[in-house]
Protein backbone atom coordinates (compact mmCIF):
# COMPACT_ATOMS: atom_id res chain seq x y z
CA UNK A 1 0.00 0.00 0.00
CA UNK A 2 1.28 3.44 -0.90
CA UNK A 3 2.04 5.89 1.93
CA UNK A 4 -0.46 8.60 2.80
CA UNK A 5 0.43 12.07 1.54
CA UNK A 6 0.22 14.61 4.37
CA UNK A 7 -1.89 17.65 3.52
CA UNK A 8 -1.44 21.20 4.79
CA UNK A 9 -4.67 22.12 6.54
CA UNK A 10 -5.79 25.51 7.89
CA UNK A 11 -8.39 25.73 10.67
CA UNK A 12 -10.65 28.75 11.13
CA UNK A 13 -12.87 29.09 14.18
CA UNK A 14 -15.73 31.54 13.71
CA UNK A 15 -17.03 32.90 17.00
CA UNK A 16 -17.75 36.15 18.78
CA UNK A 17 -16.82 34.62 22.13
CA UNK A 18 -14.12 31.98 21.74
CA UNK A 19 -10.45 32.53 22.48
CA UNK A 20 -7.48 30.22 21.93
CA UNK A 21 -8.03 28.95 25.48
CA UNK A 22 -11.75 28.23 25.02
CA UNK A 23 -11.73 27.07 21.38
CA UNK A 24 -12.43 23.38 21.98
CA UNK A 25 -13.74 22.71 18.45
CA UNK A 26 -10.76 24.26 16.69
CA UNK A 27 -8.38 22.46 19.02
CA UNK A 28 -10.16 19.14 18.41
CA UNK A 29 -9.74 19.58 14.65
CA UNK A 30 -6.04 20.36 15.09
CA UNK A 31 -5.62 17.22 17.20
CA UNK A 32 -7.52 15.11 14.66
CA UNK A 33 -5.60 16.33 11.63
CA UNK A 34 -2.19 15.92 13.28
CA UNK A 35 -3.10 12.46 14.61
CA UNK A 36 -4.02 11.50 11.03
CA UNK A 37 -0.56 12.59 9.85
CA UNK A 38 -1.45 15.94 8.28
CA UNK A 39 0.23 19.30 8.93
CA UNK A 40 -1.37 22.38 10.46
CA UNK A 41 -0.82 25.19 7.95
CA UNK A 42 -2.46 27.91 10.08
CA UNK A 43 -5.11 28.37 12.75
CA UNK A 44 -7.09 31.50 13.46
CA UNK A 45 -10.20 32.74 15.24
CA UNK A 46 -12.39 35.46 13.73
CA UNK A 47 -15.71 36.93 14.85
CA UNK A 48 -19.00 36.05 13.15
CA UNK A 49 -18.47 38.72 10.49
CA UNK A 50 -19.01 37.86 6.84
CA UNK A 51 -16.15 40.05 5.60
CA UNK A 52 -13.57 38.89 8.16
CA UNK A 53 -14.44 35.26 7.45
CA UNK A 54 -14.25 35.81 3.71
CA UNK A 55 -10.93 37.67 3.96
CA UNK A 56 -9.17 34.88 5.86
CA UNK A 57 -10.60 32.08 3.72
CA UNK A 58 -9.75 33.98 0.51
CA UNK A 59 -6.18 34.49 1.74
CA UNK A 60 -5.81 30.75 2.36
CA UNK A 61 -7.35 29.85 -1.01
CA UNK A 62 -4.77 32.10 -2.69
CA UNK A 63 -1.90 30.53 -0.70
CA UNK A 64 -0.44 27.58 -2.62
CA UNK A 65 0.82 26.11 0.66
CA UNK A 66 -2.74 25.62 2.00
CA UNK A 67 -4.46 22.60 0.48
CA UNK A 68 -7.45 22.29 2.81
CA UNK A 69 -9.48 24.81 4.83
CA UNK A 70 -11.79 23.64 7.59
CA UNK A 71 -13.98 26.16 9.37
CA UNK A 72 -15.96 25.59 12.54
CA UNK A 73 -18.85 27.81 13.59
CA UNK A 74 -21.32 30.20 12.03
CA UNK A 75 -23.33 27.59 10.10
CA UNK A 76 -26.61 27.92 11.99
CA UNK A 77 -29.56 30.27 11.62
CA UNK A 78 -28.99 32.86 14.33
CA UNK A 79 -28.57 36.49 13.34
CA UNK A 80 -24.79 36.49 13.10
CA UNK A 81 -24.31 33.02 11.58
CA UNK A 82 -22.86 33.91 8.17
CA UNK A 83 -20.22 31.32 7.30
CA UNK A 84 -22.10 29.86 4.30
CA UNK A 85 -22.69 33.33 2.88
CA UNK A 86 -19.04 34.29 3.41
CA UNK A 87 -17.57 31.15 1.89
CA UNK A 88 -19.98 30.07 -0.85
CA UNK A 89 -19.13 33.01 -3.14
CA UNK A 90 -15.47 31.96 -3.07
CA UNK A 91 -16.12 28.42 -4.32
CA UNK A 92 -15.47 27.27 -7.88
CA UNK A 93 -17.46 24.06 -7.25
CA UNK A 94 -19.71 22.99 -4.40
CA UNK A 95 -19.53 19.54 -2.84
CA UNK A 96 -23.28 19.04 -2.46
CA UNK A 97 -22.91 15.62 -0.89
CA UNK A 98 -20.84 16.90 2.03
CA UNK A 99 -23.66 18.80 3.73
CA UNK A 100 -26.15 16.07 2.89
CA UNK A 101 -23.93 13.33 4.33
CA UNK A 102 -23.07 15.38 7.41
CA UNK A 103 -26.74 15.99 8.21
CA UNK A 104 -27.53 12.31 7.65
CA UNK A 105 -24.82 11.23 10.10
CA UNK A 106 -25.60 14.00 12.56
CA UNK A 107 -29.27 13.02 12.60
CA UNK A 108 -28.32 9.82 14.40
CA UNK A 109 -26.78 11.96 17.16
CA UNK A 110 -29.02 15.04 17.48
CA UNK A 111 -32.19 14.06 15.65
CA UNK A 112 -34.16 16.60 13.66
CA UNK A 113 -32.02 19.49 14.97
CA UNK A 114 -29.52 18.54 12.26
CA UNK A 115 -31.64 20.37 9.68
CA UNK A 116 -30.45 23.64 11.22
CA UNK A 117 -26.88 22.91 10.11
CA UNK A 118 -25.88 24.74 6.97
CA UNK A 119 -22.48 23.08 6.72
CA UNK A 120 -21.01 22.97 3.24
CA UNK A 121 -18.01 21.92 1.21
CA UNK A 122 -16.41 23.00 -2.00
CA UNK A 123 -13.34 23.49 -4.15
CA UNK A 124 -11.60 26.76 -4.94
CA UNK A 125 -8.23 27.28 -6.63
CA UNK A 126 -6.99 23.72 -5.93
CA UNK A 127 -8.05 24.05 -2.28
CA UNK A 128 -10.80 21.98 -0.72
CA UNK A 129 -12.98 23.70 1.91
CA UNK A 130 -15.30 22.29 4.54
CA UNK A 131 -17.48 24.38 6.84
CA UNK A 132 -18.57 22.57 10.00
CA UNK A 133 -20.85 23.66 12.84
CA UNK A 134 -19.22 25.09 15.96
CA UNK A 135 -19.93 22.31 18.42
CA UNK A 136 -17.17 19.91 19.37
CA UNK A 137 -19.49 16.97 18.72
CA UNK A 138 -20.26 18.20 15.20
CA UNK A 139 -16.55 18.65 14.47
CA UNK A 140 -15.83 15.15 15.74
CA UNK A 141 -18.62 13.71 13.56
CA UNK A 142 -17.45 15.64 10.50
CA UNK A 143 -13.84 14.60 10.94
CA UNK A 144 -14.28 10.98 12.02
CA UNK A 145 -17.08 10.04 9.67
CA UNK A 146 -16.23 12.04 6.53
CA UNK A 147 -13.07 14.12 6.46
CA UNK A 148 -10.62 11.59 7.86
CA UNK A 149 -11.26 9.28 4.88
CA UNK A 150 -11.76 11.93 2.23
CA UNK A 151 -8.48 13.66 3.14
CA UNK A 152 -6.53 10.39 3.05
CA UNK A 153 -4.81 10.00 -0.32
CA UNK A 154 -5.08 6.19 -0.02
CA UNK A 155 -8.87 6.07 0.43
CA UNK A 156 -10.63 4.25 -2.40
CA UNK A 157 -12.49 4.48 -4.66
CA UNK A 158 -11.99 8.25 -4.50
CA UNK A 159 -10.96 11.05 -2.17
CA UNK A 160 -10.48 14.80 -2.14
CA UNK A 161 -6.81 14.60 -1.14
CA UNK A 162 -5.79 13.59 -4.66
CA UNK A 163 -7.55 16.64 -6.08
CA UNK A 164 -5.33 19.03 -4.11
CA UNK A 165 -1.99 17.17 -4.21
CA UNK A 166 0.15 18.84 -6.91
CA UNK A 167 0.55 16.65 -9.96
CA UNK A 168 -2.37 14.38 -9.20
CA UNK A 169 -5.54 16.37 -9.89
CA UNK A 170 -7.78 13.33 -9.90
CA UNK A 171 -9.99 11.39 -7.51
CA UNK A 172 -7.94 8.37 -6.59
Amino acid sequence: MEPMVALKIAILTISDTRTEESDRSGQLLVECLTAAGHQLADKRIVPDDIYQIRAVVAQWIADAEVQVVITTGGTGFTGRDSTPEAVSVLLDKRIEGFGERFRQLSGDEIGSSTIQSRCLGGLANATVLFCLPGSTGACRTGWEKILKEQLDSRHKPCNFANLVIPGRGQHG
